[in-house]
Formats: C-alpha cells, structure tokens, sequence
C-alpha cells in the first residue's frame, strides 16, 4: 500500500513538472518584412525559413533554458517604414522582445531608430533588433546600436570580397552599376565605386543610375543602355521583383557578360532565369548549398523541402540567426533581458552548418563570415532552386571577409 502511494505521489508530481514544462510562455519572436505586395515572395519565403529553423533547431531538440519553445510570428509591413513601426509596436505591445527583419534597409532605418529610442524610455520591456538581410553600412557604422545585430554581411563587406573576384578577369575593361533609388542602392553603389576605383583604376565605370524601388514594370530602357553602353559586366543590388525584371530584361535585350548581384537567387528568380542565367548570373551571399558543406546542411535542406516542396533555402543566415538567439538565450539563462542576451551575442563565436564560422564583433555587432561567389548554372547541383534544374554553385571564396574591416560605430552600451 505504501509503495502504491509512493507511486501515486510520484506520477502526481511528474503530471505537475510536465503540465508546467508544456504550458512554458513561448519566446515569440517577431518577423516584420513583405507579406503582401511585389515583395510578398521574398517575405513570405523568408517567414517559412524563420519558423522552419526554429522548430527544426530549437524546439524540436527540448527548446531552450526550462524547455521555453520558439515561436517565430508574422507582420506584413507591405515594405513600407511607417507601416513597419506601427507593426514593431504592435509587437512590442503583445510582449515579444525579440524583433526580425531583412528586407529594405530603409525600413531597417526607421526600426533601429525606433529601437533605440523605445528601449531608451522603457526599461522594462526593451526589444533586440535581429537584421538578417539589410545591408546597409550605416546602420553598423554611423547608426549603430546596441540593441541592432546584423546577422548578414554589409555591402561594404559584399562589394569588398566580390570585387577581390572581379579584378582578376582582365578582359573586364567596362563596368555598369544600377541599383534601386534608396540608402541600400545608394550603398551599393558607392561602394561598386570606391573598390573598382582602388583595385583596377583602369576599369571604366560606364553607367551607374538608381531607379524607383518596386514601381518599374518594363526594364527595357534600362537593359537598352546597359547593352548600348558596351560594358564587360554589370553590378547590382537588386532583389525581389526588382532583380528579376532587371535581370530577364538585359539578358533578353543581348547582353552576355556577368551580372554580378546580391540577391539574384530563389523566390522564384532560379526558376524565372533558368537557362538563360547561366554563364550570366553570379552572387555574392553568405551561405553554401551546393556542394552542402557537412551533412547537417543537407538534412536540414531535405527536411525543409519535404516541409516546404515550393520553398527554397535561400537566406541560410536565417538558420544562423536562431542557432546564435537560442546559444545566447541559453548562455544568458534568461529570455526576458534582453541585455544580458545582447551581451551574450556580442564577441559570439558560432560553427555554422553551412560551412563557416561566424563571429558577431563586438564593436559594431556586425557578423564576420565567408563570403562566396555562386554561378547559376544546372552543372553540379545538389539543391536546386524554385524546383527547377538550376542552383548556385560556390565558384569561389574569400575566409572571414573584412574581418578587420573599419567601422565609425561608437557602442553606447545601457
């Protein structure tokens, strides 16, 4: 009879652990990008990342600290800064403290300012900043703060590693940069400038123009001037909509030298280029899938596409981003300070499974990694894009780009 009660007690107080374990508060994390509009791909593509690599890294391996589970939720800032502060605060109000967001530099401008000023008047409910995709150098420079990590390479960094690449083909006497009419383009640009000026001064810039961002339907114009211009190679920061019209457009209008981009794969891009993007499409991103550098990058790439057949892994810094949260949450032993978070990202070393080691430096919060330059092409693929026959193979490499790079950042820590 004792034993039986001994039983009892025991099955009792596990019943009591488990329902206190399952009804853990999430830690929400919140996506504010496009998820509707001409960007609403690229949004909504980067979302099914966000919640694929929470649940595949974090929640389905006991989550974090006393079994808190991650929970990624969407708001659709239709790529628009006044909608995307109404939508951090939205956030904010619902209690969530940890904020993502990639596409649109601007809009990473007004939320890393907003940031600052909202954690700056309360104390008690400040946010962290996680940018995983915008890019510009300003916002780890001039801009910076603490609460913003940026979790992908600046254009600065970008430019740096794929003009190392560039310089080395000396048929390329004629370079032509075009890129869309805000700070991201703008910073694209300058620095397209600044390193071909310095690397191959006899390289002439033929062209260098910004259009409206998401408002041109026919990019035939523009191709016709590139064409016309006789330039060896084109540079832009183009993504979503934009890269693919400006892409097809001067392909379809003649042109046959590389096209050396930032954004130009997945989203529907692979599969729109297709044959006609090969020898032509290059790309300079963070991330290796073909050839998958270790095997825990191609089983997670095959569990995404059984979760997700239409879905590419296209931004695989997204996966960093919740492998670092998840060992900064657990090294801090909390999820509610945010500071102690922060500082815990901050000087971070991570082994990424795609085939590099990634250090958050501490001075601006700028993520060091490897830079690759990709050719879209059908020739060696493990993992195709848009499920088509097209991926981007790694052609080249440059180890922890800009590791010792510059920054004007000044790091006011609370």
């Amino acid at each position: 009879m004792k034993n039986i009660t001994k039983i009892g007690a025991v099955s009792a107080l596990s019943l009591v652990i488990g329902a206190s374990a399952a009804f853990a508060e999430n830690i929400k994390i919140a996506f504010i990008d496009p998820l509707s509009g001409p960007f609403a791909s690229t949004g909504t593509n980067g979302l099914h990342q966000f919640e694929f690599s929470a649940d595949y890294m974090v929640n389905q391996n006991g989550g974090v600290l006393d079994g808190q589970m991650f929970e990624v939720v969407g708001f659709d800032n239709k790529i628009s800064p006044k909608e995307s502060l109404i939508q951090l605060q939205v956030a904010i109000d619902q209690g969530i403290r940890f904020i993502a967001q990639g596409n649109s530099s601007g809009v990473a401008n007004a939320l890393t300012e907003a940031i600052d000023k909202h954690n700056k008047r309360n104390p008690d409910s400040r946010v962290l900043f996680l940018n995983y995709a915008a890019v510009d150098p300003a916002l780890t420079n001039d801009k910076c703060n603490f609460w913003h990590f940026r979790f992908d390479a600046n254009a600065d960094i970008k430019m740096d590693a794929l003009t190392d690449v560039m310089v080395q083909n000396e048929d390329m006497k004629k370079v032509y940069i075009i890129g869309q009419d805000y700070s991201f383009g703008k910073a694209v640009a300058a620095a397209a400038v600044a390193n071909l000026t310095a690397k191959r001064p006899d390289v002439e810039i033929v062209g260098n123009e910004l259009h409206p961002i998401g408002k041109v339907k026919d990019f035939t114009p523009y191709a016709r001037k590139i064409v016309a211009s006789g330039a060896d190679a084109v540079i832009t920061g183009n993504w979503g909509a934009d890269m693919l019209g400006l892409g097809k457009s001067i392909i379809d209008n003649g042109f046959t030298g590389p096209i050396y981009t930032y954004y130009a794969a997945g989203s529907g891009i692979t599969g729109a280029f297709g044959e006609s993007g090969k020898g032509v499409i290059r790309l300079i991103g963070e991330g290796q899938v073909n050839p998958p550098p270790t095997p825990e990058a191609a089983a997670f790439y095959t569990a995404y596409k059984e979760k997700y057949p239409d879905g590419n892994v296209d931004q695989t810094r997204i996966s960093n981003v919740i492998g670092m949260l998840a060992q900064a949450i657990n090294t801090a032993g909390t999820a509610d300070d945010v500071v102690a978070v922060a500082n815990a990202l901050e000087n971070m070393e991570f082994d990424s499974m795609w085939g590099s080691k990634l250090f958050m430096r501490p001075q601006d919060h700028q993520l060091i990694q490897d830079m690759h330059i990709q050719a879209h092409t059908n020739e060696g693929v493990t993992f195709t894009f848009d499920n088509s026959d097209y991926g981007m193979v790694v052609e080249s490499t440059v180890k922890m780009a800009s590791m010792d790079s510059p920054t004007t950042c000044e790091m006011k820590r609370p």
